[in-house]
């Protein structure tokens, strides 16, 4: 092993920069691209200094590795912003506040209320067929209702 380390080459550095940009194609989100990076600057460091030893080689690679995916961390990071529809996908939260009108009677706590052409399991105080109550919360797939008559 110690002998392939003192023959490290600029062509070893750019075969394993090829191998992570392959490998990044097939989806690794990001961070072998900037690893695979790193790989061919070392490797044209080393065409560029020829007596470079094999651990200050190895040292700028390990170097260069954690700065790229750090700042690809960060990046990915800063990029995440705040939605403008922050209950999308999240259909009970945007129900709460408002009226519907019971489809099931709701009897010892439990029924069914209908919400445009849906019909959601409701959990509040018992309410005849045809009551108007208020969502007021939200259990997984149940909603919490109050009653308005």
């Amino acid at each position: 092993m110690s002998a392939f380390l003192q023959a490290l080459s600029f062509w070893d550095w750019l075969a394993l920069g090829t191998v992570l940009l392959i490998f990044e194609v097939f989806g690794a989100g990001g961070y072998l691209l900037w690893i695979g990076l790193a790989a061919i600057c070392v490797g044209v460091l080393a065409f560029l200094v020829p007596s470079l030893a094999w651990e200050v080689q190895l040292l700028l690679f390990g170097l260069l590795s954690l700065l790229t995916a750090l700042y690809w961390w960060r990046r990915q990071r800063s990029a995440i912003r705040a939605s403008d529809q922050p209950n999308l996908n999240l259909r009970g939260r945007e129900l709460i506040g408002k009226t519907f009108v019971v489809h099931q009677a709701i009897v010892n706590g439990r029924g069914r209320i209908k919400v445009a052409d849906g019909v959601w399991i409701a959990k509040g105080a018992d309410a005849p067929e045809g009551a108007r109550v208020r969502v007021v919360g939200q259990e997984g797939a149940i909603l919490l209702v109050e009653n308005l008559d």
